[in-house]
């Protein structure tokens, strides 16, 4: 009877009643942490506007130059706010800066030591920049909605959600397969923040997934549509050579 009991009460649990801290502890964090950590905001915005320069230029050191720096903003919300900050009212904020951690070592390994990425202008691109510019001038702008202040907006290479956005709309400028290593922890982070944003109520809460879910697709479609073209170019190669006229001593 008592199992039953406890059975039929567990249903009755939302993801509401799981969340650690109210919404007002939770936007108060931004508050403090942007007010202590200011004005490096002014570096991150430089970094953002050093990397979409260097997709601009497309030479061969860009990729590398901006994965390196796209890691440095992952290592740093790993530890300035997942780890010395958001773990005093969550304690999963430890595995979140372990995972963000993990992003900032793949970009390296891939896009640093590797070399294993190439920035590219595709049928794409718009899609990734149309991200990547969301991420850097409207995310910040969400700390305005009703019941926040300005002081509590997020900013890319400071924050998680902007950050996580941002990487997604890049990773849609990179024409290498091995960009996709580093799809799943912003992929993970899009449903861990919008599940999060949902269960305060947040207006926002759908952003990330849905990026997450259109990044997921096109790069699919991208890598359907290079599998196509190194079909065809395989076959072309192996007509041409059938067709060509033998030679002999």
């Amino acid at each position: 009877m008592m199992k039953i009991t406890i059975m039929s009460e567990w249903w009755t649990y939302s993801l509401r009643d799981f969340l650690l801290f109210s919404p007002h502890t939770y936007y108060r964090l931004f508050e403090l942490y942007n007010q202590a950590l200011w004005p490096l905001h002014l570096l991150a915005l430089t970094i953002a506007l050093a990397i979409l320069l260097l997709w601009w230029k497309r030479n061969p050191l860009a990729a590398r130059y901006s994965a390196a720096l796209l890691a440095l903003c992952w290592a740093w919300v790993a530890w300035a706010y997942h780890w010395q900050r958001y773990a005093s009212i969550n304690w999963a904020a430890e595995y979140f800066a372990l995972a963000f951690a993990l992003e900032a070592a793949l970009l390296l390994w891939l896009g640093v030591w590797r070399k294993g990425l190439e920035l590219s202008k595709d049928r794409h691109t718009k899609t990734g920049l149309a991200l990547y510019a969301f991420a850097l001038l409207v995310y910040p702008a969400l700390g305005m909605l009703p019941g926040r202040t300005v002081f509590q907006a997020e900013f890319f290479g400071m924050m998680p959600d902007p950050t996580a956005l941002a990487t997604l709309g890049l990773l849609l400028l990179f024409n290498k397969r091995k960009a996709a290593w580093l799809l799943p922890i912003p992929v993970l982070w899009s449903v861990v923040s919008g599940a999060t944003l949902w269960s305060m109520g947040a207006a926002e809460f759908w952003i990330l997934p849905l990026a997450a879910l259109i990044t997921i697709s096109l790069m699919m479609r991208k890598k359907r549509e290079c599998k196509v073209t190194s079909h065809i170019g395989l076959h072309d190669d192996k007509l041409s050579n059938n067709s060509s006229p033998s030679h002999s001593l």
